[in-house]
């Protein structure tokens, strides 16, 4: 089954939060995932607006708690800390 990762961000430092950007799609590719949306328009109908919306896609609940805690995640995930705020969740597919 399915699962997502949904990620609601509020970029404070475009340098280091680009540096984040290019280096996390390589673990998550490796663990499968793809993303389904990545910026762009939106709006907010409920909760507190944020500027960047990200959706991915992976094979499974595991594979997406897998690529969060691994290594080249976690060295991506430490540009991103600090130069912004986000919500993430992991959410399983029907």
């Amino acid at each position: 089954m399915s699962a997502y990762w949904i990620a609601h961000v509020h970029v404070t430092d475009e340098e280091a939060y680009g540096r984040y950007a290019k280096l996390a799609g390589a673990p998550i590719a490796a663990h499968g995932g793809e993303f389904l949306a990545r910026g762009g328009a939106h709006e907010t109908l409920e909760g507190t607006d944020r500027a960047r919306h990200v959706v991915a896609r992976f094979p499974s609940l595991q594979a997406a708690h897998e690529c969060y805690h691994s290594e080249a995640y976690q060295e991506a995930l430490s540009h991103a800390k600090g130069a912004s705020e986000r919500d993430l969740i992991i959410v399983e597919g029907v």
